[in-house]
């Protein structure tokens, strides 16, 4: 009940937002209305809606989204009617027939008795309301965010719809109290100065100014980035008490309680039959799999935590796979072309893993580990109990103790000795150089894109030009050219086009993948103006050049010691149609 505590507040900082601003005036205009009969209907509508768009990515990803953009063109249309009405009473009684019919025709059927005009009044609230609703659902902030991404991973659950019933609840209240408050403002307005009239109109104003605010994408790119500094604050703050402590989150290298301080039973191994493919064996059960340990490896081809640390799951699997091992690695899919089959066969075919995998493009392995993180080991005892686990890179030594204890514990002797050789790493498998990375990963889809600096902000999914500003503070980012950047990647429309960042770090990796016809992409790198010469990745050359041919993780920047330090880089692409996914560093 915390966690929809929280959810609930976070609902209810909505209203905080400028993001939210131009919904404002269609609440507004109801504020000198009854509020049972009409402002209660009106967030009723509101959180019914929201509620619904909401469910519908979290279950459906992507294509609910598309859903919605179709529904806030109905809805502009819908409270732009509703803007005229207030501007003119004779087209407010010509455009309420309708629902006045429908509300008595509802009415008549549900009882017996006669209706007055007053009773069928909260259709018209109602239907608003479904409107507004279909508008404020993109506004909503990082607490939803993160309560879609966690239905996305885990799958529709009571849970996930409790919270976002009790976001919805939280934006409705906030909403409700504010309308109140309005209401009593507009009455005095009216008794005291005889403005009614004025104000009905003012209000009818102020919605054509909203809906053309958002009809020209003003309410998510101009106002998002004046967001009040305060309100994202609290809700980082709330985000923060959401999730798992920071030693407990990818990337931090957390070992389990149990791997320190002794080797407890955490659970049982779930079934296996939710993979859609298997790579380097026939399908595996758990029933299959008893008498032998298991190494199970979430992890995903274009992820660097995961890349780094393949070559330690690798080395286990050689060195213990004779000594009562079995390692799989289940393919967890973080972006849409890591759902491919031939993709994910090519990818374990370049990095030479042997071991079986499982394509879990559904989560279906991941939900029924309740996992959260890429890379995610768990180790399998040979009676099928869960052990141990570990989130992220590091402590390899660690892990590998855990598995040599369960080997012996199932009766496995004479096993070689421990540790795994990482002289020979190249490329974007060497360890991360920690002490100097100071930028994070960023992602380029505006579904989590931060740090986002061209003037224009952004224009989801439509073709625009973008502009660099003259400075980028530290990681910082920008576009130049025509893009259209979409929930999860940026396309390039026609070349030339650019991608510049503000980054401290030796290495810079940024996923890429050519023109949806798979026509390849040239492309050239600079670091504050220059060619890369020593500096250069594993994916570009000393002139800075290289070519995207396929989906997956490029190393554009590994730079020698001494020279790591804040640089301006800049990637140039010659040829058009490369979808840029995803900032990394190491």
């Amino acid at each position: 009940m915390t966690l929809v505590a929280l959810v609930f507040l976070g609902g209810m900082l909505t209203i905080l937002s400028p993001c939210i601003l131009p919904v404002l005036p269609f609440v507004f205009a109801r504020a000198d209305q009854p509020f049972l009969r009409s402002g209660l209907p009106l967030l009723a509508g509101m959180a019914l809606s929201f509620a619904a768009v909401a469910t519908l990515a979290a279950v459906g990803g992507s294509w609910a989204v598309h859903i919605n953009q179709y529904g806030r063109v109905v809805a502009l249309v819908l409270l732009t009617a509703f803007a005229l009405t207030l501007l003119s009473y004779r087209l407010a009684d010509l455009l309420a027939r309708p629902f006045i019919a429908l509300g008595n025709r509802l009415t008549e059927q549900s009882t017996s008795s006669a209706s007055s005009p007053a009773d069928t009044g909260i259709v018209r609230p109602l239907v608003i309301g479904v409107a507004t609703g279909l508008l404020w659902a993109p506004c909503a902030g990082p607490i939803l965010g993160l309560v879609l991404t966690g239905a996305a991973l885990s799958g529709p659950n009571a849970h996930t719809t409790l919270l976002l019933f009790g976001y919805a609840a939280g934006a409705a209240a906030s909403l409700a109290i504010a309308l109140l408050a309005g209401g009593r403002v507009f009455g005095a307005l009216k008794r005291g100065l005889g403005a009614g009239e004025w104000v009905r109109r003012g209000l009818g104003v102020a919605v054509l100014v909203a809906v053309a605010a958002i009809a020209f994408g003003l309410d998510g790119s101009v106002l998002t980035r004046l967001s009040l500094a305060g309100t994202n604050r609290i809700e980082q703050s709330l985000i923060g008490a959401i999730r798992p402590p920071a030693d407990a989150r990818p990337g931090s290298g957390v070992q389990s309680k149990a791997a320190r301080e002794g080797l407890p039973v955490e659970g049982s191994l779930p079934a296996l039959d939710g993979a859609t493919s298997w790579l380097n064996s026939p399908p595996l059960t758990r029933e299959g799999l008893r008498g032998k340990v298991v190494l199970i490896d979430f992890w995903t081809y274009s992820c660097i935590n995961c890349l780094r640390s393949l070559p330690y799951v690798s080395g286990w699997y050689r060195k213990y796979k004779d000594h009562g091992l079995v390692v799989i690695g289940v393919h967890a899919p973080e972006f849409a072309f890591e759902k491919d089959l031939g993709n994910v066969r090519e990818a374990v075919h370049d990095l030479g893993i042997a071991y079986p995998v499982a394509l879990d493009s559904n989560y279906a392995i991941w939900r029924a580990f309740d996992n959260q993180y890429w890379p995610a080991h768990y180790f399998i005892d040979a009676q099928g109990r869960v052990r141990s686990h570990h989130f992220g890179e590091g402590e390899y030594p660690q892990s590998e103790q855990t598995l040599r204890a369960l080997l012996a514990e199932a009766g496995f002797m004479d096993l070689p000795p421990a540790g795994v050789s990482t002289e020979r790493l190249t490329g974007v498998q060497v360890a991360p150089d920690d002490s100097n990375m100071l930028s994070p990963e960023t992602y380029v889809g505006y579904a989590r894109a931060e740090h986002f600096s061209s003037p224009s902000g952004v224009m989801p999914d439509q073709a625009t030009t973008y502009t660099a500003p003259d400075k980028l503070e530290l990681n910082q980012w920008a576009l130049t050219g025509t893009w259209i950047v979409g929930e999860e990647k940026a396309v390039l429309s026609g070349a030339p086009g650019s991608m510049v960042f503000r980054f401290h770090a030796r290495d810079l990796h940024l996923v890429l993948g050519p023109a949806p016809d798979g026509k390849p992409a040239r492309f050239r790198v600079r670091i504050d103006g220059a060619e890369p010469t020593s500096s250069h990745g594993a994916d570009t050359d000393a002139s800075g050049n290289g070519v995207v041919h396929e989906q997956r993780l490029y190393q554009l920047i590994r730079q020698p010691p001494g020279e790591i330090h804040r640089h301006t880089f800049t990637i140039e692409f010659l040829d058009g149609g490369v979808q840029a996914y995803a900032f990394t560093f190491g």
